[in-house]
């Protein structure tokens, strides 16, 4: 029983593992890393960390809601995503002193729907 639930969470990192990258190539092209840190099969829960120049890089909560959206949709056995870039979570007041962030989908003339912002790759 352990070697099949081995090699069924085997299969399962290997599909996530692919999703990020055929789905994100960018984080590697810009210098910045993806590892799972935590996969359990059976709840369907996955937790990716965003590393390399990921860190403080102003479009990771984009990139970080696509793999969240997109993730669940394409892998039938991934229920819940959590993915973070280690800097502690939620962005505190003044981290983004000087910038407005804006998003796709904010604007009066663009109808992206609910999805939340969309990476922009």
């Amino acid at each position: 029983m352990s070697t099949d639930s081995a090699a069924s969470d085997s299969d399962l990192k290997d599909r996530v593992v692919n999703f990020l990258r055929r789905n994100f190539p960018q984080i590697q092209m810009h210098g910045g890393n993806a590892a799972i840190e935590y996969l359990d099969e059976e709840s369907g829960e996955v937790h990716i960390q965003l590393g390399g120049a990921c860190s403080g890089c102003g479009i990771s909560p984009m990139t970080i809601q696509a793999i969240k959206t997109r993730m669940v949709k394409e892998i039938p056995e991934i229920e819940q995503v959590q993915a973070n870039t280690g800097m502690g979570g939620e962005p505190e007041m003044g981290e983004t002193e000087g910038m407005s962030p804006s998003f796709p989908g904010e604007s009066s003339d663009d109808d992206g729907g609910n999805e939340g912002p969309q990476a922009p790759f």
